[in-house]
Parts: structure tokens; sequence; C-alpha cells
């Protein structure tokens, strides 16, 4: 018997890791539905899987209203069938310190960025529990253990899905339910938030260096999205900054107060016509990618190793026994002895 094609829900799908993971899913012939605010990057990215052979359901959804994204789990059901996969990767941002920020502003980001990850878990889980299966996938970021200066909406709502996501992993886990719940903590990416992001900021914001393609968060969540993980990090700066935070986190804020500023700014000063998503989709299509191609990396080693964790091992394992054989080895030599007549 053949196995049923997977139908994936992906949030925030228009472009940057959304897309990218969009396409990661549409290379297995998965039925994939993208929601996002309608726009020329929507159907951009629909055209595109189509292109490639994919089955893609593109629908107009803004996730900060839950109504809205119930009326597009219904419609994905009834044109696509039962949802395996529901993926929230829908966002927000302001590059502005707080005190520059207004309160519609925080409660713009956060609707997006927190509620809509609540909104679309909703959604999943109403269709997953009575069928007692399937995968939610948080796509998280390294500030959601360590928030930095000028992105305070941001950071509190990825520290928001956090916690909203280890409540409900332990409620499931309460309930026996084979529905699974991971979060995907993500390093830098070069992705069109950094050209469409609301920012008051003087210069060009732009991701904190090393910076990855979209496409190695793509890998990481199509991983997490088929084995049980409890967070998945992707990049060794997200390993760095959680690991680093959860010792140091006095010295993080120190280093963060001299160089957070100048890090996520370039030397160019903010264009006048610069777009800006925070209220309204902006009706252009950046793609997948970001301005940063030729400083972003293509792959990532650590997340090479963490989804090889047996190979790792065993490898490790090979060494340490080929070390031990070869200390031994030497420990059993001897010189010959000379004897000699006294």
């Amino acid at each position: 018997m053949n196995k049923r094609t997977e139908v994936v829900v992906i949030t925030g799908s228009s472009a940057g890791v959304g897309r990218a993971t969009a396409r990661r899913f549409a290379r297995d012939g998965a039925r994939v539905a993208l929601l996002a605010r309608a726009s020329k990057a929507l159907d951009g990215a629909a055209a595109e899987l189509r292109a490639a052979g994919c089955e893609v359901l593109a629908i107009p959804v803004d996730v900060a209203d839950a109504a809205q994204v119930e009326l597009a789990a219904e419609r994905v059901e009834q044109e696509l069938g039962p949802i395996d996969i529901w993926i929230n990767a829908a966002m927000a941002t302001i590059f502005a310190p707080v005190s520059e920020i207004t309160a519609e502003e925080f409660r713009r980001a956060t609707e997006v960025t927190y509620l809509g990850a609540v909104h679309g878990t909703m959604s999943a889980l109403k269709r997953m529990r009575p069928r007692n299966r399937g995968k939610i996938v948080q796509v998280g970021s390294a500030l959601a253990y360590r928030a930095i200066p000028l992105q305070s909406a941001y950071c509190g709502a990825k520290f928001a899905i956090r916690g909203f996501t280890d409540a409900l992993r332990v409620e499931l886990m309460h309930e026996k339910s084979k529905v699974s719940v991971t979060m995907v903590q993500l390093s830098a990416f070069n992705t069109p938030q950094f050209q469409w992001g609301r920012t008051k900021m003087p210069c060009r914001p732009q991701p904190v260096p090393p910076i990855f393609q979209p496409e190695v968060a793509a890998a990481g969540i199509h991983y997490a999205a088929h084995h049980r993980r409890r967070e998945l990090w992707v990049g060794y700066p997200a390993v760095k900054a959680i690991l680093g935070n959860g010792l140091v986190p006095w010295l993080a804020d120190r280093m963060l107060a001299k160089q957070g500023y100048s890090g996520q700014m370039d030397e160019q000063p903010v264009p006048a016509d610069r777009p800006d998503n925070l209220f309204e989709p902006v009706d252009r299509d950046f793609g997948t990618h970001g301005r940063f191609d030729d400083r972003s990396r293509l792959w990532s080693p650590q997340l090479w190793a963490t989804t090889h964790r047996g190979t790792v091992a065993a490898g490790l394992l090979g060494a340490a026994l080929l070390a031990t054989r070869t200390l031994l080895a030497r420990r059993q030599v001897r010189p010959d002895r000379i004897e000699r007549d006294d």
C-alpha cells in the first residue's frame, strides 16, 4: 500500500524561511498550503511551487486573526486532505529601542508573531487531536532564549512562543497523545525581513553575522517535522547564544550593550522609499533570499551533526577505540634488552 501524500500547512510562506520550507516539502511531493497576507509574494511563491509540480493551495490570511486562520484550515482539509504537518513561521518585527516603539506597534508585532503561532496551533490541534496524529512545528529563534537590543517586540514574542509550546507539549504528554509539537531555534538568516521590516534606526538593518541561507533553516524544519525532537537548534551561533546565555547571561548583556547596535546595522542609510510590512503587506515579491547572498553560508556543520547523531556517535566511538588500541599497543612494546657480562 502506498504511503499517503503529506499535507503540509506553512504560515508566513510568501518569503524567507517559510518560502524555503515550502520548497523543501514540495521536493518530497507533499501537498502544500501557503498561508500569508495577500500580495505578489504569495502569488509568486505559489507559482514557483506549481512550476515544480507541487499541488499547492495559496490562501490569503492574516494570522493575527484567529477566524481567518480557522477558515483557512477548513479549506485546506476540504481541498488537500487531512493536515499532517502544521508549521508556524509567520513573523513581524520592529528594529528600534523600546522607547521609540508605540503600543500599537508592539501589539501588532505580538499578534502576528506570537498569537499567529497560537492561532495556527489551535486550528491544527482541533483537527489532529481527534485523529491522534500530526506534527506542529514552531519556527523560533535563538532570540527565544537570548534577547537582544533593538528587537524587544520580536524577542518577547519568541520567548512567549517557547513558553506556550512547552506548556502544550506537557499537556499532550499528559493525554498520551500521538500529536507532537517541537520548536526549531534558528540563527541569523538571509531573508527579506531586513528589507521590509519596520525600522526606526538611521542605517539599514542586517542580521548579526554569521548569516545562513534560508534553505539551511528549511532543512532543519523539514527534519524536525519528521523526527521526535523536543527542540532543534540550527546553526552553531544559536547553540552558542542559547548555552552561553544559560551559563553567563551577565557577560552576554555586556557584550550586547557594546556590540548589539552596530552589529544589527550596515553603513548605508535607510532609503526614504523603503517598504514596511508591519500593518500592510508589501505588494512586491522579494523571493526567498534577502540582500546578503554574498555573505551567507549554504551549509551548517552543526545542523548536519545534530541530524546525524548515530553517524557522529559511531565516528566518535570508532575514534575512541582506535586511540585506545594504539595506546595499548605502545605500552606493550619494549626495547630488546642487551645482556652484558659483568
